[in-house]
């Protein structure tokens, strides 16, 4: 039975966990013969390091915004990062874990497990073939190149990126979109409704990005039905339901995406935080798609190229919310707009996953460990074939 390994980072929930949750489903839906397994190689190790560490990254972002904000720019958005950060202990623990569980092939979804199997590759300790699956619009300087079989981008622009800035061969490289889980289903153009918008608003799980603020200004607003995405931000759930305003419903957090797909299919737009699965989750239900805030960092980035392209509208401070939701809700123009952007983003797809990522892990499980680091051998399977 072939072995394939999902390296996320930390055990908190983040897109890291839902990309490689939607790569392992997909995968495991199609063939039974693979023994599929996600690691965080900190908990691997250190279930106390593990919990501390996320605690720690989540005050960082809540108490010192800036600060956080400044040391990514400066640190983890460079192309050349300090090389001892990741060849002492992290490293050597990495290459005992691949020892143990002898994987067939690797797919990581965070930058760090990636750098640390592309030093073990370089270095001659590792001749498993590696996926990188990114999850924002963008590639931070932690994510590996050298070493790095198959790239899985957001875009055009990052694929553009790759080739440009790090010389990776164009057919390394395969623009798939931020993978979303296969039950999120694709959606179609909307009608709009007689009654009154129904509204989705993301955000409110880790309790960060100010969303307490913006469900308070929407209790407001009943020319609108909002539905406000609580997950196990159980505080924030039981103060909206102690409202008992009926144009606002708070969720829990939902474990089904079947039911998840179906109340996209009920909503007008979504209202969120430009984090890179819910963001691609909303244009693979060509839902039109407006940010209420960011937080620093990763999704100030996403922000950005959203912007820059015409994918999302964000919200005015200095003005009324229900004027802005009134004006793109009401404006053709607007939804036009919108419209031809995400059909732009989704024309650059190359290899639409929840049909086709089998056809890769067979290619590339059928080489095993025969293959070398991407500069040092031409793959064989051309992707216009297995499109075909």
């Amino acid at each position: 039975m072939k072995k394939i390994l999902f390296f996320p980072l930390l055990r908190m929930q983040s897109g890291h966990h839902q990309v490689a949750d939607a790569l392992m489903d997909m995968v495991r839906g199609r063939n039974e013969e693979y023994e599929i397994k996600k690691i965080d190689l900190i908990s691997y190790w250190h279930p106390g390091l593990e919990k501390m560490l996320s605690r720690s990254y989540l005050n960082w972002i809540r108490l010192f915004p800036n600060s956080y904000n400044f040391i990514y720019s400066k640190r983890y958005c460079t192309a050349n990062q300090p090389k001892k950060f990741y060849e002492n202990h992290f490293l050597k623990k990495m290459e005992q874990l691949i020892e143990l569980e002898k994987p067939d092939a690797i797919v990581c979804t965070h930058g760090f497990p990636s750098c640390l199997i592309s030093r073990l590759k370089m270095q001659g300790k590792c001749e498993v073939p590696v996926i990188n699956a990114y999850t924002d619009f963008f590639i931070n300087g932690i994510w590996a190149k050298e070493g790095i079989d198959l790239h899985f981008v957001p875009s055009k622009e990052v694929k553009e990126h790759l080739i440009r800035e790090f010389g990776i061969p164009r057919k390394h490289i395969i623009v798939t979109g931020i993978p979303v889980h296969e039950e999120i289903k694709k959606g179609t153009s909307r009608n709009k409704r007689n009654d009154r918008p129904h509204i989705l608003v993301a955000g409110g799980n880790s309790g960060l990005g100010g969303i307490s603020s913006l469900t308070t200004e929407l209790k407001k607003h009943p020319e609108f039905q909002f539905y406000i995405l609580c997950g196990n931000n159980k505080k924030l759930y039981d103060e909206i339901h102690g409202w008992k305003e009926s144009h606002i419903k708070p969720l829990s957090y939902i474990s089904s995406r079947t039911e998840m797909d179906k109340l996209y299919d009920k909503m007008d737009a979504i209202i969120t935080k430009p984090g890179g699965v819910t963001i691609s989750e909303a244009l693979r239900k060509k839902l039109p798609i407006i940010v209420h805030s960011h937080l620093p960092g990763q999704e100030k980035i996403n922000l950005d190229y959203l912007k820059k392209h015409n994918l999302v509208v964000e919200l005015s401070k200095e003005m009324p919310i229900e004027s802005q939701l009134n004006a793109i809700l009401n404006d053709s123009q607007i939804l036009g707009a919108c419209a031809r952007s995400i059909e732009c983003y989704e024309d650059e797809i190359e290899l639409e996953l929840t049909s086709q990522l089998h056809e890769v892990f067979k290619w590339l499980l059928g080489n095993g460990r025969t293959l070398q680091p991407a500069f040092e051998y031409s793959p064989t399977l051309q992707w216009e074939m297995v499109r075909g």
